[in-house]
């Protein structure tokens, strides 16, 4: 079909876009190069559609400072497109009726998720369990165990799809299903020695990855990977994990996000266990058994509300009908933008600061300060992290 099919006469409206090209449009919109999910939720907001926040791309980073912006070619959606087909996989959209509730109410949801496997699992209730890669044999045995019996009692084992730990866990639960969240494209085995593991997990479980086909995992996209590992579950409960652990990351998501953190207790001369003895003394339940983790998410069953889906074009729909007039969209000179980017960028260092506490530090409108960091973000000068947290680049 050509331009001229769609458009046969100048003197006829544009066609409205279809689902089918919204979709299109807004997976590539959010793998345009500097368009997180803070910054494709405003853009979105903003301009009612993806195409038209496409268009406006290009001037929102020239505005901020990005000279010769190019947004993501359609060669390249397509090209992703063709290989989750290739690989069997399914695009799990925001809003759409298999998208896990738990995950949707999350302020950094994604936007889309590739998925292989069975969608069923999505449905019932799910607990993570992750831990160290150099699990020691009873951390091994231990998140067997609690594996086995928490799907015994109906729940879907969620985790990392590591060694150790997560790897442990998943092998436990394959007969009920298990759900394998990926930090790298769901089509590539990382690591290569859980490639057997990973094509067993479809047969009854799912495997979920945010990231593009065919992506090789690097260490910034783990910890991205985590949000969504505690963000599916009503509890994360680490098996063992070093002080410094990825482990304790997810434990901090799941606080983060209102999850239970629950913990398995190990000996204080084990520096794998430091981790987990760490999070008991800080308030997280003591594990000794699956029997403690149900008896800690029981009172949560008894009194959790459902959680509704939000419609599909929910942000798009409130700016419509919302008249009222937004402070960020105020003109604003030069010299008054660049004094509030060197407001913003003086107070923030490498660790993350919430963006609402960074509204009231600075004693700003929201409405300003929040276009500032869509401007700093295409710049490159600052990230953001999963919580609403925000922080200098490195």
């Amino acid at each position: 079909m050509t331009d001229k099919d769609l458009h046969p006469s100048s003197t006829h409206p544009p066609l409205p876009p279809t689902p089918e090209d919204e979709q299109f449009a807004r997976l590539r919109l959010l793998r345009s190069r500097r368009v997180g999910i803070s910054t494709y939720k405003r853009l979105l907001a903003e301009h009612g559609t993806a195409q038209n926040a496409l268009a406006a791309l290009p001037e929102v980073a020239r505005a901020a400072g990005v000279s010769g912006y190019e947004i993501c070619p359609e060669d390249v959606v397509r090209a992703e497109l063709r290989a989750g087909r290739a690989a069997g996989a399914r695009l799990l959209i925001l809003g759409s009726s298999p998208y896990p509730a738990a995950l949707a109410e999350l302020d950094d949801a994604p936007p889309f998720l590739w998925m292989i496997g069975q969608t069923g699992v999505l449905s019932r209730p799910m607990i993570s369990l992750v831990g160290a890669r150099n699990a020691s044999s009873l951390g091994t045995r231990m998140a067997k165990a609690l594996a086995k019996d928490l799907a015994k009692a109906g729940y879907v084992v969620v985790s990392g799809l590591a060694r150790g730990i997560d790897a442990a866990a998943h092998h436990a639960a394959l007969e009920t299903g298990t759900i394998a969240v990926q930090a790298g494209g769901i089509d590539v085995m990382y690591p290569a020695e859980n490639t057997e593991l990973a094509g067993l997990i479809p047969q009854n479980g799912l495997r979920l990855s945010e990231q593009p086909m065919g992506l090789q995992p690097m260490a910034r996209h783990f910890p991205a990977r985590n949000r969504i590992i505690s963000g599916l579950s009503r509890a994360t409960v680490v098996v063992e994990a070093a002080g410094k652990s990825g482990s304790l990351i997810t434990a901090r998501d799941a606080l983060d996000q209102g999850r239970e953190v629950l913990a398995v207790p190990g000996h204080p001369f084990d520096a794998r266990a430091s981790g987990c003895n760490m999070l008991i003394r800080d308030g997280a339940v003591l594990v000794r058994s699956a029997a403690d983790v149900l008896e800690a998410l029981a009172p949560t069953l008894a009194a959790a509300p459902e959680l509704p889906l939000p419609a599909p074009d929910a942000a798009a729909a409130q700016s419509k009908t919302a008249p009222t007039p937004q402070p960020g969209k105020a003109k604003r000179s030069l010299r008054e933008t660049a004094s509030l980017h060197l407001q913003i960028l003086s107070r923030l260092g490498p660790s993350p600061v919430a963006e609402d506490q960074l509204i009231r530090d600075l004693k700003a409108p929201a409405g300003q300060v929040g276009p500032a960091l869509v401007d700093l973000e295409m710049d490159g000068q600052i990230t953001r992290r999963p919580g609403g947290l925000v922080a200098k680049a490195v």
